[in-house]
């Protein structure tokens, strides 16, 4: 008796199927979970290639810097001896380059490496030591020398000749103070004069990936960067005056003032600030298969929720039995679509990917309908929902922007075909009532 209740009664059918919605919810979650960790694996993979090429490089300088004594007391009060910095910061900097973009593969990942060929030139007005407190004797310029700051040494290519007023000065490994610069190179000078305008040059090509940033340490700092790359992403603190993006690269200037950053042009000490300024570019990966494989398994719900409901509405219009086991089969189905999405879109377009593996859902749950329901009709009308909604779900991952509106146009019309659909049901009498089936072996599933 119990079982002619749930097999025929309305109510109890909707309570089965609501259930069987919120137990698919838990491989739904396992997939999600699943989706994380191959992501997880790929930047793994990325890490360690890029660790030994050379990580995301952030070039910062050059900076003039003068040692000086200052004197304090101790403890036990006696006179201790200190030595401190003074940091200048150039007048002009100017940065020409090129990024030279590679595509290295590490198992069944791509990864986005590049080399940098860098000119970099510039002047130092002549050092004033006025307000920085310190006493002219104090200083020590025979021991002077220039910083440049480079985030990750692994990926210098070529020795760097640094060029100062004519004369070329063979740079060295290491910064004396850790001021400002954490990694980098020094040149050191045998005289600075207070009265003399010192220009520098020098060439940097460098191994990087993912970004590269500056930091816009001239009094007027200009960059010019180009590269064949369709599709940078300009970040940092400071957006490019000029750009340029092709499917042939990019061409990119920046313009950036001292008053446009939050540092003085000279001080004493350290200074966290500098390379808190920086700007640059990162080489963006067209299409992230992870994150829209992540955004795919998220309209799962709906995707189960839909397909169920056009069952149950085939169930309650044509007087058909659907088994809830039947339900359940056809629900797994639906999940195993983004196995397939996931491990189809790691070797192929992403596209590619998402057609096949619909094409191979609609095509299971289509034909498995046919067997269930023995009608031709009512298993076109469940193709065509199925077809429906993997169209509408390529398209509102391609219009990542307009997700959000096109998402909510689409439940809106969902349900109004419902409402519409059932506009004539007795809900009162029909979940209160036995539904009254066909007892032939067509209807019996």
């Amino acid at each position: 008796m119990q079982t002619a209740w749930m097999k025929q009664s309305i109510s109890a059918r909707l309570l089965i199927i609501g259930f069987l919605v919120l137990v698919l919810l838990i491989p739904s979650f396992m997939i999600q979970s699943l989706i994380h960790e191959r992501q997880a694996r790929r930047d793994g993979a990325v890490a360690e290639v890029n660790q030994k090429w050379g990580e995301q490089q952030t070039i910062t300088g050059p900076i003039l810097s003068v040692p000086y004594k200052y004197h304090q007391k101790d403890a036990l009060n006696n006179l201790v001896t200190t030595i401190g910095y003074a940091h200048f910061l150039p007048e002009k900097l100017q940065i020409n380059g090129e990024l030279l973009p590679e595509v290295r593969k590490r198992g069944i990942y791509e990864i986005i490496l590049y080399k940098s060929v860098l000119n970099v030139s510039g002047a130092f007005k002549p050092v004033s030591i006025k307000d920085l407190k310190v006493a002219s004797g104090d200083f020590v310029w025979s021991d002077a020398f220039i910083s440049l700051g480079i985030s990750d040494m692994k990926g210098l290519n070529d020795l760097i000749t640094f060029e100062v007023n004519g004369q070329k000065i063979q740079v060295q490994p290491g910064i004396e103070t850790d001021d400002i610069l954490g990694s980098g190179v020094s040149i050191p000078l045998d005289t600075v004069y207070s009265n003399e305008e010192m220009d520098f040059s020098f060439d940097l090509n460098l191994n990087g990936s993912e970004s590269l940033l500056f930091a816009p340490v001239g009094k007027e700092t200009t960059v010019k960067l180009s590269s064949t790359w369709p599709d940078p992403s300009f970040v940092g603190n400071f957006l490019p005056a000029h750009h340029e993006t092709s499917q042939e690269g990019f061409d990119a200037s920046w313009k950036i003032l001292h008053l446009n950053r939050n540092y003085p042009q000279k001080w004493t000490g350290s200074n966290n600030q500098v390379e808190a300024s920086t700007f640059g570019v990162k080489l963006l990966v067209p299409v992230d298969e992870y994150q829209k494989n992540m955004r795919t398994a998220k309209y799962a719900f709906m995707f189960i929720g839909l397909t169920f409901l056009s069952f149950f509405m085939i169930e309650l219009l044509n007087k058909k039995l659907i088994h809830p086991i039947q339900y359940l089969l056809i629900g797994f189905s639906l999940l195993v679509f983004y196995t397939l999405l996931l491990s189809f879109s790691e070797q192929m377009v992403f596209k590619y990917a998402y057609m096949i593996s619909s094409v191979a859902t609609i095509g299971l749950i289509t034909s498995y309908t046919r067997g269930v329901l023995k009608d031709t009709l009512q298993t076109g009308i469940i193709l065509l929902i199925l077809v429906l909604l993997y169209a509408y779900l390529y398209i509102v991952l391609q219009l990542q922007d307009l997700a959000l509106m096109i998402g909510s146009i689409g439940l809106f019309i969902i349900l109004s075909l419902v409402m519409y659909l059932t506009r004539k049901v007795d809900w009162f009498s029909t979940l209160q009532q036995a539904v009254p089936v066909k007892q032939d072996k067509t209807d019996e599933v």
